[in-house]
């Protein structure tokens, strides 16, 4: 019995294509629940999971009134009958081998979670939208993540996107940590590995991650994305928690203001800023340049969004220091 479980909140734009592709499985419908877990949505959302759970009895909706994920997720896992549990996003669809091949991978590995690339895509293919999905794929975008930039073999990880999980993991570690309203995946899975266990990233299907289409919203997400690093590491009190490519960010941003500041009273310490932004501008430039070229791109789309990504990413993060000492 597999469970599957969808923490949803306001997603009428992705879900169908969700869902479709989660009705596509080649997995056995008899084997299957799949627990969409709503943090009360106030668009249509709710009305188009009902229609489909009318439809096909393995579909359910629940209710999460704390809008979290991490509760969202220790909902399912409670209400959920499988011996094998699954958690999909709503921004993304899935390959139709998805199911049966984690799960086949969970057992043939002896694994306490498996996953696999999550490779990104735009729902509309614009210039700026396209850009984006760039460099959310893009090593100098989003670092040394193997889920993001790829793998052609089974790989032991420290994370990977979603998870499937026999459930006797979450009887051994624990369930979801509720005070996360990000990095709660990363979290769990840094505990596992703490604790011993092993997680791998396998190569034999895919899901596809449809990522947001304005700079706005590319900002808004890596911001609160920064930001929930610091205080992830401030609940867990564990560094451990993430990994030294979730700082660098605020490493570069840091970069650009504390020397400044310093150079007041001696001015040499603005050099540090001044070589931090020139190798990070002719870094940028090169990259941007050669996946213009490559790729046929646009040039000033990928400079702007790799530095939205990184920027808004970094200010998160200073911000989540700044916020530390009014957490009670």
């Amino acid at each position: 019995m597999l469970s599957v479980i969808v923490p949803i909140y306001n997603e009428e734009k992705y879900i169908e294509h969700c869902i479709q592709s989660i009705l596509e499985q080649d997995y056995p419908k008899d084997d299957l629940e799949v627990l969409f877990v709503d943090g009360m949505s106030s668009d249509k959302t709710r009305s188009i999971v009902s229609s489909y759970s009318e439809k096909y009895p393995f579909i359910f909706l629940l209710d999460n009134p704390n809008r979290i994920v991490s509760y969202a997720m220790n909902v399912g896992i409670k209400a959920s009958k499988g011996d094998i549990i699954m958690r999909l996003d709503a921004h993304s669809f899935y390959e139709k081998d998805y199911f049966s091949v984690l799960t086949k991978r969970l057992i043939e590995l002896d694994a306490d979670n498996v996953g696999v690339v999550c490779k990104t895509d735009v729902l509309n293919k614009t210039p700026k939208t396209l850009a984006i999905r760039e460099v959310l794929s893009n090593k100098f975008g989003v670092g040394n993540s193997t889920f993001r930039t790829g793998v052609n073999k089974v790989k032991e990880v420290d994370t990977v996107p979603f998870g499937c999980w026999r459930r006797d993991v979450f009887e051994k570690y624990g369930l979801y940590d509720v005070r996360l309203v990000r990095n709660q995946d990363i979290e769990l899975s840094k505990r596992i590995i703490n604790g011993g266990g092993k997680i791998f990233i396998v190569p034999d299907t895919f899901c596809t991650y449809l990522a947001r289409e304005t700079f706005r919203g590319l900002a808004k997400n890596n911001f609160g994305n920064g930001k929930w690093n610091i205080l992830t590491v401030f609940y867990t009190k564990k560094f451990s928690s993430l990994s030294l490519r979730h700082f660098v960010p605020l490493l570069f941003v840091l970069s650009l203001i504390i020397p400044p500041l310093l150079s007041i009273f001696w001015f040499p310490f603005a050099w540090i800023s001044i070589v931090s932004l020139g190798l990070y501008c002719g870094v940028l430039g090169v990259i941007s340049l050669k996946l213009s070229i490559n790729k046929h791109l646009n040039f000033f789309y990928l400079i702007w969004s790799f530095m939205v990504l990184h920027l808004s990413y970094g200010f998160g993060s200073l911000v989540g220091i700044l916020k530390l000492p009014f957490i009670k």
